[in-house]
């Protein structure tokens, strides 16, 4: 009899199992912006001491690509996270932060947040409709040979991003 309750178990937790995996790849499927594996596309974009920076300088290291604004209040909230995981991994993870805002209003912010990594400015929004963003914060998850590995809408926690990066 313990058998059977054990063997019955064991049955509906496979099938939870299996029925979450298929409701998370729907999601995939379904959520707004860029699909992952696909190769990521190339940009170039000025940094906020006018250097250019093409995506595609980093390829052989994974890369944080994070679209945000400073009068996103959960952009604002996740940058602490985003500068940590960038100081304890800056040897193999590259940052690069997408700003859609106008660059005296982005330095403020960098400086007040101490952002060390580097912070491109998209005034004309070309970059994050390439990556059809439509909602911030977006984080894309590029591993070394430059496909999309994953995507994280809304906020994240330093926690995730650490998962996501040990798991790329």
């Amino acid at each position: 009899m313990v058998k059977k309750v054990a063997a019955g178990a064991v049955l509906v937790l496979l099938i939870v199992i299996a029925m979450v995996q298929a409701l998370e790849a729907e999601q995939e499927e379904t959520s707004p912006g860029l699909k992952t594996g696909i190769k990521a596309p190339d940009f170039s974009l000025q940094t906020l001491n006018g250097e250019s920076v093409k995506l595609s300088d980093y390829e052989g290291k994974k890369v944080v690509l994070n679209f945000w604004a400073t009068w996103c209040k959960p952009c604002r909230e996740e940058m602490p996270d985003l500068q940590a995981v960038y100081s304890e991994n800056k040897e193999d993870v590259v940052i690069l932060a997408v700003n859609m805002d106008a660059h005296n209003d982005v330095k403020g912010f960098t400086d007040q947040y101490a952002v060390t990594f580097p912070v491109l400015l998209d005034e004309e929004d070309e970059v994050s409709e390439r990556y059809q963003v439509i909602s911030l914060p977006t984080t894309y998850f590029i591993d070394v040979d430059g496909k999309i590995a994953k995507k994280h809408l809304g906020q994240i926690t330093d926690e995730q991003l650490e998962d996501v990066l040990n798991e790329i």
